[in-house]
C-alpha cells in the first residue's frame, strides 16, 4: 500500500503546503503511523491563514489509510474494500506544548487495526490522558471532512480516503455529547462563538 501512503502525503502537502517536522510510531501488528506537522503562520506567508488571520499549526496522520477499516461484526476483512481514513488536528501554537500529541494522535490512528474500530463523523475518541501536558482535552470529537482537505480518489474497489478533524472535548464536553449528541455539541460551540484551535480553553457553557 505505499501508493496510498505517497498519495495521501501529497494530498496533504497540496492543501497544507510542506510538513516541517514529522514523527513516525509502530505499534505490534500494525502498519507504520507517522505523523506530520505543518505550521500556516497566517498572512502574507503565502499559504491560505486560518479563519481569523492567527498562526494555526496542524497535525496530520498518515499511514492510516493503508488498509480499510473493518466493522468489527463483520465475520472477514476485505482487503480492499472498506472505509479509509486520515485524521487532522488543528491548534494555535506557542500556549501550550502541543507537540506532545504525537503519540496520542499515532495511538488513534492505529486504533482501527488494533481494535478493529472503525472511525467516523461524530465518534468520541479517547485516549485516556491528556493530549498533551496540562491539556484540559483527553478526548475528541470526530468532525466532518471536505473543509480543510479534499477527500483522496482511490481506484475501485477502494473508498475514498477521507481527512477527518478532530475537535478536542473537554471530560464536561464529552459527558454532555454522549448525552446529547455531537450535532447538538457542535451546534454549542458555535453558538457562543467557541475557538476550537485553543489549546488551554475552558468547556463551553453547557447549561441554560
Amino acid at each position: 500500500m505505499t501508493d496510498v501512503r505517497e498519495r495521501v502525503e501529497a494530498r496533504l502537502r497540496s492543501a497544507l503546503g510542506a510538513p516541517d517536522a514529522r514523527a513516525a510510531v509502530t505499534f505490534l501488528g500494525t502498519d507504520r503511523i507517522e505523523v506530520l506537522r505543518f505550521v500556516d503562520p497566517g498572512p502574507g506567508a503565502g499559504t491560505p491563514p486560518g479563519a481569523d488571520g492567527r498562526p494555526v499549526v496542524r497535525y496530520a496522520t498518515l499511514g492510516m489509510s493503508t488498509a480499510p477499516m473493518t466493522d468489527p461484526a463483520a465475520a472477514l476483512a476485505d482487503p480492499e474494500r472498506g472505509p479509509r481514513a486520515e485524521l487532522v488536528l488543528s491548534v494555535r501554537p506557542g500556549a501550550a506544548d502541543t507537540d506532545q500529541v504525537l503519540r496520542p494522535l499515532a495511538v488513534l490512528a492505529a486504533s482501527p487495526q488494533v481494535e478493529g474500530v472503525v472511525v467516523a463523523p461524530g465518534a468520541s475518541l479517547d485516549v485516556g490522558e491528556p493530549l498533551w501536558p496540562g491539556a484540559p482535552f483527553t478526548s475528541v470529537l470526530v468532525a466532518e471532512p471536505g473543509g480543510l482537505v479534499e477527500d483522496l480518489q482511490l481506484d475501485a474497489p477502494r473508498e475514498p480516503v477521507r481527512f477527518l478533524p478532530l475537535l478536542p472535548m473537554t471530560p464536561a464536553e464529552a459527558a454532555w455529547k454522549r448525552v446529547h449528541g455531537a450535532q447538538a455539541l457542535e451546534e454549542r460551540w458555535l453558538a457562543h462563538g467557541t475557538d476550537l484551535r485553543d489549546p488551554s480553553r475552558t468547556a463551553v457553557p453547557l447549561t441554560g
